[in-house]
């Protein structure tokens, strides 16, 4: 489960870049990808899992 979670955050920051850098269509909803995947790496780290 844990490296699942890890997999959904790498996989949503990358998602971020390529729609901030790329294509500059909604901006809200690429802001929340990010978020949502810092969310889920800071859960990882306080859970003591490792990266």
């Amino acid at each position: 489960m844990g490296n699942l979670l890890y997999i959904i955050a790498v996989i949503l920051i990358v998602i971020w870049a390529l729609g901030f850098f790329a294509y500059h269509v909604g901006g809200g909803l690429i802001h929340i990808l990010l978020v949502i995947a810092v969310v889920a790496i800071l859960l990882k780290v306080i859970r003591g899992d490792r990266l």
